[in-house]
């Protein structure tokens, strides 16, 4: 049984439920692999939050948490991605695979074309959750679980000169966690997290700043309940900082999706001016009937007819590490580290 070494940089929700979900299959009886995992974050608050949801040891220094390891997730602070990329290039094992879960995959890109210079191979990853979680407004530490990634699916976008092993190992990688993994174009994952990152963000923090301005704003937060912490709950659960690569960093695609949104705030405001009960329930109902649809297939994760008739996938125990444990961080355990580009 192989000893996998894995450096999880970031102990937000995510990168701690990453850790979670290690921990829960290397506590299985038919685990194939044991991972020895190192958890690394610099902030205190952070540190702590870990603790309470089971991460006890967290490492201060975030690069020295890198070298050597087979595996580098990560999960940083949006805002600390791109330094991070400039520190720990020179870091990093020749053969390493660094999976980045950022919000946004073409910057991600960009930086590992400067900084990953001795032979690192970038994969980066897109969670899409538990359906369990789908309305579970905070997005912190103490939100972390080892199931948050079951029944979801892991989005895998590598660079084009990424060693077809290393991407065969963020795929096994990324069921062992409990997701099904699928490949994605990241330019196109990044104008759709325009609309189901950046656009809920920018929106509650707009109808925040407008509020906070305006005369009646003593009176207004007496009378906050969970609806506008739903709405507001970015300005809780992520620096501002984050929030401001994440607007800026994707600003074309999230600019036009402003507009568009402010299209359809247009047709309500006229509608209510009008009193145009019609017009009001007609938009109500049609998305509601959509809104429906949605759900139910986040739920069942059957977006298609013809994903909803294909064959069944593989078992999870079928295919973790199946594809790479058994070649490319075999061979290097036996000696061999060269790399095989697709």
């Amino acid at each position: 049984m192989a000893t996998v070494s894995v450096s999880i940089l970031g102990m937000g929700r995510v990168g701690a439920s990453v850790a979670l979900a290690l921990r829960r299959y290397s506590a299985r009886k038919d685990a194939q692999h044991t991972f020895a995992v190192t958890c690394a974050d610099m902030r205190p608050g952070i540190r702590e939050d870990a603790a309470k949801v089971g991460i006890d040891k967290v490492e201060r220094d975030l690069f020295d948490a890198v070298r050597g390891r087979d595996v580098v997730v990560m999960a940083l602070p949006y805002a600390d991605v791109q330094t991070a990329y400039k520190e720990i290039g020179a870091q990093l094992r020749s053969g390493a695979v660094l999976l980045d879960y950022s919000p946004l995959k073409m910057p991600s890109l960009e930086w590992a074309k400067k900084h990953l210079t001795g032979g690192a191979h970038l994969v980066g990853i897109a969670p899409i959750l538990n359906p369990a979680y789908l309305f579970d407004e905070l997005d912190d530490t103490l939100h972390a679980h080892a199931d948050l990634f079951d029944k979801g699916n892991m989005l895998l976008m590598p660079g084009a000169s990424v060693a077809r092993e290393a991407v065969e190992l963020a795929s096994d990688f990324c069921s062992l966690l409990g997701a099904s993994p699928h490949f994605f174009d990241p330019a196109e994952y990044d104008s759709l997290v325009a609309v189901t990152e950046g656009l809920p963000a920018a929106l509650g923090v707009a109808v925040f700043h407008m509020l906070m301005g305006s005369a009646g704003w003593a009176d207004t937060q007496r009378v906050t309940n969970p609806s506008f912490g739903r709405l507001t709950h970015h300005l809780y659960d992520t620096h501002p900082d984050d929030l401001r690569d994440l607007f800026l960093n994707n600003r074309d695609a999230l600019a036009r999706k402003l507009d568009e949104t402010i299209t359809h705030l247009q047709d309500l405001r006229n509608a209510l001016i009008r009193d145009d009960r019609a017009a009001i329930e007609a938009m109500l109902i049609s998305a509601s009937e959509e809104y429906s649809g949605w759900v139910n297939r986040r739920h069942s994760a059957r977006w298609d007819e013809a994903e909803s008739n294909s064959s069944q996938t593989p078992s999870m125990g079928g295919m973790v590490m199946g594809g790479l444990m058994g070649g490319f961080l075999s061979k290097r355990f036996g000696g061999k580290d060269k790399d095989t580009k697709s």
